[in-house]
């Protein structure tokens, strides 16, 4: 097919913008040629992965565009860097490393983009509207923005994003499309306890097999009832679909925008394939979320995606006024940050034992101390997902009320309640 380019879009090729915003028009571009898209659309904003330090290569990119004066011309919130620039925590980056990172989040800036420094902007007030298009990246941000807020974005890579913003442009193609956007398998919970379903230490596990079970597929999830699924639920089953498969839209029928039931969500198709969750497959999935058998463990870490206000809150209702005897590391942005500040809140839980971590998360960039047979137990499906290849870290999966009890004493709590 070929790509029909406006007169608009043309001259910013041509230099009319600029160097900057040349370069950028002509990935989006080329990006569409090979993706098939006909034409490019307008978008109303972009979420950027990109300023994540993976080498010079990425900072010399950023300052490439600063250099061609190219601009963001959309909104365009920035994922997490590889430094927290808030001074809550360190890291270990050697000193080349660290600085070519900080260069490349300043670039960033300058490029026009927020400093919000997130894995959840959606958090943080970047909530585009149902049915506008976006160029978003970071797996579980793309994947709540299409299924949770029902904007439209496919799961843009990095330097694609930044291109994108500036440009304000995005190819046609993918989940841009409303008929790609139908479900083709119905995945079904109600075999499962409802006293399961409503706790939040099973909603990762449950993304986690549902990503392994769908793939890069979509789906409705029917069988819960909608009222049962708070937002921080659905941020969780997300992540941990988006790891564990190539998820970048569900449906929760009568929960979800798109789905307010599943014949909605199907468009009037039948169902390619209907998949019923047993107890047996999710006892397994929470046993898979864990790759060692330990009594005990050298930190937890939570927050993957971002910790929100409400999840502090539990985190310190279930601390209380104890201490604890492994370092906790709680990892959120800093719009959270300064909510925990105005009454000492974040000086409280670092008291306690807490290491609040904003800007960036241990899993992305060398936080956790350097240890043999190490131990990390977590709550995020994500973090398990992702710690073992990143950290070094063997991990136990728990809930949020089982990591802290396990920080307090050292050694591994289980309450096997919910199971």
């Amino acid at each position: 097919m070929v790509l029909a380019l406006s007169a608009e879009e043309r001259a910013i090729i041509n230099g009319r913008d600029g160097a900057g915003a040349a370069m950028a028009m002509r990935i989006v571009a080329r990006t569409a040629e090979l993706m098939g898209a006909p034409r490019l659309i307008p978008i109303a904003s972009a979420h950027i992965d990109g300023a994540l330090y993976h080498g010079d290569s990425g900072t010399y990119f950023a300052e490439k565009l600063v250099e061609g004066q190219a601009k963001v011309r959309v909104r365009a919130t920035l994922n997490v860097g590889s430094l927290d620039l808030t001074g809550c925590s360190g890291n270990r980056l050697p000193p080349h490393e660290a600085a070519m990172a900080k260069r490349m989040m300043q670039a960033y800036i300058k490029l026009g983009c927020e400093p919000s420094w997130t894995c959840a902007p959606y958090q943080a007030g970047h909530r585009p509207q149902t049915g506008t298009d976006v160029a978003w990246g970071e797996s579980n941000a793309v994947v709540f923005c299409n299924s949770v807020l029902g904007a439209r974005t496919n799961r843009y890579g990095d330097y694609l994003d930044i291109a994108c913003a500036i440009a304000g442009r995005a190819p046609d193609y993918g989940l841009h499309r409303p008929e790609n956007r139908r479900a083709t398998v119905v995945v079904n919970l109600s075999a499962l306890d409802s006293a399961l379903l409503s706790q939040a230490v099973a909603w990762p596990v449950l993304g986690n097999l549902y990503g392994r079970l769908i793939g890069d597929s979509i789906g409705v999830v029917t069988g819960v009832a909608p009222e049962m699924l708070s937002e921080d639920d659905l941020k969780a089953f997300g992540a941990a679909s988006a790891s564990s498969g190539a998820v970048g839209l569900f449906h929760f029928a009568g929960r979800t925008p798109e789905a307010p039931d599943a014949e909605s969500a199907l468009q009037g198709h039948e169902p390619l394939e209907c998949i019923r969750v047993t107890p047996q497959m999710v006892r397994e999935a929470r046993k898979a979320l864990s790759t060692i058998e330990a009594d005990r463990i050298d930190a937890v870490a939570i927050g993957s995606p971002h910790l929100s206000l409400f999840e502090f809150d539990l985190l310190e209702a279930t601390i209380s006024d104890r201490r604890l005897t492994v370092p906790l590391y709680a990892c959120t942005g800093r719009h959270v940050l300064r909510e925990l500040d105005k009454n000492q809140r974040r000086q409280r839980l670092e008291q306690a034992g807490v290491i609040v971590v904003a800007d960036t998360c241990v899993v992305v960039t060398p936080i956790l101390p350097e240890k043999d047979n190490a131990v990390l137990m977590t709550n995020s499906g994500k973090f398990a997902h992702y710690a073992p290849g990143n950290t070094g870290y063997g991990v136990v999966y728990g809930s949020l009320q089982e990591c802290v009890e396990s920080a307090v004493t050292g050694r591994v709590r289980f309450t096997e309640e919910a199971w």
